[in-house]
């Protein structure tokens, strides 16, 4: 039985850090004694969260920037290490979600959200890999999500920046089996967060595809990702049943769009 990774003292870098999963992985790596480095758009909610980690004994730094801006995480990674030392793990959680049919959706928008989604997170995970291969140590993480394993009608274009994400980080892990480093990629199912409010005003009003009351809270996947730092594993998964049915959608594709279209139907 592998020995679990000790955290402590290991410096690690999150994006998005500013609210939701982010937010509260922060924490939690946090209270695991690990030194954080937070990045995000809003400086005010951004120190909240550095001033909850600071109350709590633990250290935590900020830089205000956007993902999609590689200026953005160099600075991130140059003042991670000069605060903190050499940083053991990344993880690239920046995202959002817009509800709109993919035949109409303006390439830009689409462009705009892979910029932010799928070309974010490497801007923080290449040149973070390319430092852990040196030192034969670290772990990267993306945070997709389930939804990466299926094209939800009017989500098409958020899936695909996830099923990349997913890809990415496969091929990245195999690529660098032996090498001490490991990447995983994080797939939460429906998770309460300020995702569904910032999707519904990018989408010009109420959502089409119905969210059902009750969600994981993102304190859930926070601590899942923290199991993972300590046992790395290829997937992280927070939900058993939505991992098992979406397995089961990708096997059988003609009743997984009969449900889907009875779902767009009641919606």
């Amino acid at each position: 039985m592998t020995k679990p990774i000790d955290l402590s003292e290991k410096p690690i870098i999150i994006t998005g850090a500013s609210s939701g999963i982010g937010a509260a992985t922060a924490v939690a790596c946090a209270h695991a004694r690990m030194p954080v480095a937070l990045l995000a758009r809003s400086e005010d909610k951004l120190e909240k969260v550095k001033e909850q980690i600071e109350r709590d004994g633990g250290k935590a730094m900020i830089v205000v920037g956007a993902v999609e801006e590689v200026d953005a995480n160099t600075e991130l990674i140059a003042k991670a290490q000069e605060a903190f030392g050499d940083v053991y793990g990344a993880i690239a959680n920046a995202g959002y979600g817009q509800e709109a049919p993919c035949a109409t959706m303006p390439v830009a928008d689409i462009r705009a959200m892979f910029e932010v989604n799928f070309y974010g997170s490497l801007n923080l995970v290449q040149p973070m890999l390319a430092q852990f291969r040196q030192r034969g140590s670290g772990h990267a993480m993306m945070v997709s999500s389930g939804l990466s394993k299926i094209g939800l009608p009017y989500y098409g274009a958020y899936c695909a920046t996830k099923a990349a994400q997913d890809h990415f980080c496969r091929a990245m892990r195999l690529e660098l089996v032996g090498t001490g480093v490991m990447v995983s990629s994080v797939h939460p199912v429906l998770t309460k967060t300020e995702f569904h409010s910032a999707a519904a005003q990018k989408s010009g009003g109420k959502l089409k595809i119905h969210r059902p009351a009750r969600m994981q809270t993102a304190e859930t996947v926070a601590d899942a990702i923290v199991r993972c730092l300590r046992k790395p594993k290829g997937e992280v998964w927070t939900s058993c049943p939505s991992r098992v049915g979406l397995g089961v959608s990708v096997m059988m594709p003609g009743v997984t769009d009969w449900v889907l279209k009875r779902m767009v139907k009641r919606s």
